[in-house]
């Protein structure tokens, strides 16, 4: 049977978190996180509704979707929408990606000017896209590129008392792993943070990742160090801390469609205890709370088309997931969409109280795309 819709701001009296102690908070810069698990940035995913959800249901801190530092493409919708933090909880963390340092500067004043707490500069992203244009982790094949924009994001955020955080991988290829060298340089031009994904550019998202590198960046640094890659399940988080030494860990694509990861991660590493999955009605009723805060930022048209991946993140995995999935992307109005999602999870409530546990990775299709 079909339950009528509650509005956003009745959903959060529905929403209650799971009971998980935050582990041990830390600090980044002046900022002191409310714990150690944090949201990656991904583009096309994390943007602000997605961050907030993460920051709801466990996450410390969160990361924006890459902004560019080509100034001719600010007033896009894109990038303006990226630079939209309205009624973002704290800290905000932008990530800018460029290859010249007072374009990167410039750029990250201007996120500043729109309510960033925290920039990220990003040297970790490997999309052919973003790397042929030496950008993202093509930065790390050129040492005193990397090196002068550090310093120019440094020198532009310092007087505004605005941290910076470094997100790299463990290398270009597996030859040249040189994570260590460049965490190394971007504590001594004033980096407070480095996170390092535990690939290198050449491996993509193909293979698995390694620990030993990110390991050794923690023990040549003294600034925080943040463990990334591979970490889906509150064992393996449990498994890369004790690894790397790392002072927090980083979860991008487990969280996609699965953003109660981070709570799951916090009870387990607070009390050695797994928690059950959560009940498919409250899993309903945050999804649906996603898609109103996705469908106020897109608008009717693009929001019913972006909000698919999603959906589909969230249900392709459980029972009937996958037709429901087909049938779900010919849906071109957004209250269609959002019906045809509740009717879906109220059903499936009807025969599993909670959301049944599955080994499929929500994202494995793709993964083997960028495999």
């Amino acid at each position: 049977m079909h339950r009528t819709t509650r509005p956003p701001d009745a959903l959060a009296i529905l929403l209650p978190l799971f009971s998980a102690p935050a582990p041990f908070p830390m600090r980044i810069g002046h900022i002191t996180l409310a714990n150690r698990l944090f949201a990656a940035p991904m583009a096309g995913v994390t943007d602000r509704p997605f961050r907030m959800l993460c920051k709801q249901l466990g996450a410390g801190y969160a990361v924006s979707e890459m902004v560019t530092s080509r100034k001719d493409l600010w007033n896009s919708l894109k990038t303006s929408r990226r630079a939209d933090h309205r009624g973002e909880t704290s800290p905000i963390a932008v990530q800018i990606a460029g290859t010249d340092a007072p374009m990167m500067a410039e750029a990250a004043a201007y996120n500043v000017d729109r309510g960033a707490q925290i920039i990220d500069i990003n040297m970790g992203c490997p999309a052919k896209k973003v790397c042929s244009k030496w950008a993202g982790s093509a930065l790390m094949q050129d040492e005193p590129l990397a090196t002068a924009i550090v310093e120019a994001v440094v020198a532009a955020c310092a007087p505004r008392n605005v941290p910076v955080t470094l997100k790299m991988r463990t290398g270009w290829c597996d030859s040249e792993r040189n994570a260590v060298r460049l965490a190394r340089m971007a504590e001594a031009a004033g980096i407070s943070m480095v996170t390092v994904h535990g690939r290198t550019r050449e491996q993509g998202y193909g293979g698995a990742a390694e620990y030993e590198t990110i390991a050794a960046v923690k023990a040549a640094v003294s600034i925080p160090v943040v463990a990334n890659g591979d970490i889906d399940s509150p064992r393996k988080a449990r498994a890369v801390f004790a690894a790397t030494g790392a002072d927090a860990i980083m979860i991008g694509r487990a969280a996609q469609g699965r953003p109660w990861i981070f709570a799951e991660i916090a009870h387990f590493l607070a009390t050695g205890e797994e928690l059950a999955p959560p009940r498919t009605a409250q899993a309903r009723a945050w999804l649906v709370q996603h898609l109103h805060a996705h469908y106020t930022l897109y608008g009717e048209g693009a929001g019913v088309r972006s909000a698919r991946k999603h959906i589909g993140w969230a249900v392709r995995a459980l029972p009937g997931g996958e037709a429901f999935r087909a049938e779900m992307n010919l849906i071109d109005d957004c209250a269609a969409q959002l019906r045809a999602v509740e009717t879906f999870f109220d059903r499936l409530a009807d025969t599993h109280p909670r959301l049944p546990v599955t080994s499929r990775a929500a994202n494995d299709d793709v993964l083997a795309r960028k495999a």
